[in-house]
């Protein structure tokens, strides 16, 4: 296993609720109130849909704003990984990922593991440039048992109902997540920063017109099977808490360019060469307010 890389859960395409398009020369996101599953291939600047996305609907005009899916893991932190991130505006590259305790930070040093004081309380924060950010692969379909669409996501909303409802699945179904038959499902509200209008976020739920009841009979006897053919799930589970811990930062170069192009709109253009990079000023205003802490300190 090569170190320093993350190795993440095999990736068949995304669900996206929303899509970039180009206004003006600028490619800017376009919210959405449906899911799109597309593959990982772009043509014209535009992501290729993935065959699931057309059966998954009941006719060309439907709206797909549920869809059938299980977990590749029983623990929900390697199923939704969520943490405060902060890119590089002009390279894309991730430069800290935090759990508001401890983070991971690009240095003039190399990656440091610093405190993290979550969004609110750091200095390199300011200006809205960390969010939270997470990441869900679930498995759609029966083709392939290991691979997973990934939805990423720096919705609150999204963010806090996925990682309760993953935390709650697990402790009814007996440490049987990965066995629960599911459906992503889209919500929408409306709340006082959305002026009234609707705002749509991702919730996890039992399929439709099945009870508890149902739905961990139907785990259980899942779990036997696997169990009596031989299936390891907390290999496997193993297998991926030791893959992810592999590298720093999950994401690379590459995909963390396609985060900025759909979650930083305001992305500015790069930096010209002559001008210092948003690592190197971060770096310096990192050791501005380390130097003042301990001048202040008796």
């Amino acid at each position: 296993m090569l170190k320093g890389l993350a190795i993440t859960p095999p990736v068949l395409g995304r669900v996206a609720i929303g899509k970039v398009v180009e206004r003006n020369g600028k490619r800017l996101p376009e919210k959405d109130d449906q899911f799109t599953l597309t593959s990982q291939v772009q043509y014209d600047g535009q992501w290729l849909l993935h065959p699931l996305d057309k059966e998954l609907r009941t006719s060309a005009t439907d709206k797909l704003r549920s869809i059938p899916v299980r977990l590749l893991f029983n623990d929900p932190q390697l199923n939704f990984r969520a943490h405060y991130a902060l890119f590089d505006r002009a390279s894309g590259r991730p430069l800290c990922v935090g759990d508001g305790e401890q983070c991971k930070r690009r240095t003039q040093e190399g990656i440091q593991s610093l405190p993290c004081s979550s969004p609110d309380g750091c200095p390199l924060a300011q200006g809205g440039q960390c969010k939270p950010y997470g990441r869900l692969n679930i498995s759609i379909g029966d083709e392939d048992a290991l691979g997973s669409f990934v939805f990423r996501t720096t919705g609150y909303n999204s963010i806090r109902t996925l990682s309760a409802r993953l935390e709650y699945f697990r402790a009814l179904s007996g440490d049987r997540l990965a066995c629960l038959p599911l459906e992503l499902r889209l919500r929408g509200k409306s709340t006082r920063q959305s002026h009234g209008t609707p705002i749509y976020y991702v919730d996890l739920t039992l399929r439709q017109g099945m009870s508890v009841e149902e739905a961990l009979r139907d785990a259980r006897a899942l779990d036997e099977a696997r169990r009596e053919a031989g299936f390891d799930q907390a290999a496997l589970d193993q297998a991926a808490r030791n893959g992810l811990a592999n590298g720093a930062f999950e994401d690379t170069d590459e995909e963390s360019g396609q985060v900025l192009e759909e979650f930083y709109p305001d992305t500015p253009a790069p930096a010209s060469t002559s001008q210092p990079s948003l690592q190197e000023r971060l770096a310096n205003k990192a050791q501005t307010a380390a130097q003042a802490n301990t001048e202040a300190t008796p």
